[in-house]
Order: C-alpha cells, then structure tokens, then sequence
C-alpha cells in the first residue's frame, strides 16, 4: 500500500474507528459518522462502493469454484469490455502500480501514450491512441491499471521485455468486465449538470474537470488540508497529483462543514 494511501487510511481510524460499510460515495464508520469519499480509491470506487453489478458477477463466479491458475476464458471478456469502451481492437494488460503500467505502455507508443478518465474534457479521440492506461471502475483495494494497445502494435515488442503481468483470477476478471460495461452506461447517464453543483464551495479549493478536482491549495499545505476535510467528514485523495473526485449521489449538505469552517492558503 501506497505510504500516502496507508497515512489516510490510519488518520480516518484514528477519528472515526474502522470502517463497516461502504455504499455510493460514501463509508460509514464503527463511530456512527458517514464519511463523504472523494477518494474513490483513486476512481475505482467512481461508480459506487457496493459495485453493483460487478460485485454479483464476482460473487457468482467465485460461487462457481474457477478460482485456480487453469484457463477459464474470463480474461476474454474482460478484453471485450475494454474493446466496446474504447471501440477499437485492443490487446490488454494488466499491471500492479502505475508505474510497471506506464512503462509497459511507453514500450508500446512513446508519443501515443494516454491516461484515461472517464467524462474527462480531454479531445483525445481514443480510438486513435496506440496505447491506454486506465483505471477499472471496480472498487477494489489493488493497486491495478490496465493497459489497452492496439494490437498491429504489440508484435514489435520482444515479450522478453515487457514488465512482468499480474495474475488476475477468473472471478476479479468477471467483475472487471462487468464493472466496464457499467461504465459505459454511466458515460450516458452522468453529465456536466452532476458535476457543477457543488462548484459554489469546492472551486475555492480546487479546479475542476469534469467530475476531477485538482488541487489550487500549495503542495506544501496539502497534507493539512487532508486533515482539515478529514475533520469535517471529508475524504479527499491522499496525492497531490492525483485529483480528488466530485461525489456522485451526494448533496450540497454534505459540503457545509467546509463552508462554514474554510481552510485558509
């Protein structure tokens, strides 16, 4: 676990206990206190906690005992799911850190690499990119991207040099596909009008881009604004460089702490 992710994790505990439960974009804790998560375990979590959907096809296939190293054809559909998003041909990969990830896909397309966010307002064309690195929207605590390559592509490389691929069972890839395919139908259903709403109290704190918020608060005071929302029942991302994200299902309730008690930079 990241020291960052590890440091935000033992600060909500010490404030509010363990957390028990997790639904939509928020964790209720063992002290009675519904935290709103920002975080989403750096998007993993952008389509709900409880991973609707998902967290079914898991629990079925786990269900079904295809939990060993044999082939079960689970991969393939993951695969699928990445090529619908994408609409394009894609031939995937899958990585622990996004550093192996960002390696792997710059071997792949120096000048053709993109990391992708959902509803950003990026006017990359995806299907033109030779090399994607993304988060899967399945709200897992695993350090785990994906890196999507056009596949006329992948034969230029010695396999010899391609970092080293995590293994990924059969019931985490039904989940994945799963939880793609759910993304993809939440590209239509959430708009800019779900994202602004809270602009009033949260743009004096970072900028937003589509649903990601990056920070205007100075790095060297980044740590104590963590802190600050954390006292308000606020989870923000632990990374400067990571945005935080405007919690889907929430209400401008939920953000009456921070005005009333600004955090001043």
């Amino acid at each position: 676990m990241p020291k960052e992710v590890d440091f935000l994790s033992q600060e909500i505990f010490s404030r509010y206990g363990i957390v028990k439960r997790a639904r939509g974009c928020f964790l209720y804790t063992a002290k009675g206190v519904r935290l709103t998560d920002m975080y989403q375990e750096g998007g993993r979590a952008i389509l709900g906690w409880e991973g609707s959907s998902a967290f079914t096809m898991f629990k079925n296939t786990m269900n079904r005992g295809v939990t060993g190293s044999f082939e079960t054809g689970f991969a393939y559909r993951t695969k699928k799911a990445v090529q619908e998003l994408f609409e394009s041909k894609r031939e995937v990969f899958f990585y622990s850190g996004h550093k192996t990830a960002l390696k792997a896909s710059l071997l792949f397309s120096k000048t053709g690499t993109n990391h992708y966010r959902p509803w950003s307002s990026s006017p990359i064309n995806w299907k033109d990119c030779d090399s994607i690195i993304f988060v899967p929207p399945f709200p897992w605590a695993q350090d785990l991207y994906i890196v999507a390559v056009k596949p006329e592509l992948v034969s230029s490389i010695a396999p010899e040099l391609l970092p080293e691929q995590t293994t990924i069972p059969a019931p985490m890839h039904a989940g994945l596909a799963r939880s793609i395919y759910d993304l993809i139908t939440a590209l239509e259903e959430r708009q800019e009008k779900n994202f602004f709403i809270y602009d009033t109290v949260l743009t004096k704190y970072w900028e937003r881009k589509g649903p990601y918020l990056f920070p205007k608060v100075p790095e060297n005071e980044y740590k104590k604004f963590i802190l600050h929302c954390l006292d308000l029942g606020i989870v923000i991302s632990p990374f400067y460089n990571e945005p935080s994200i405007v919690p889907f299902g929430a209400d401008a309730g939920n953000f009456t702490g921070l005005k009333n008690n600004p955090f001043v930079f």
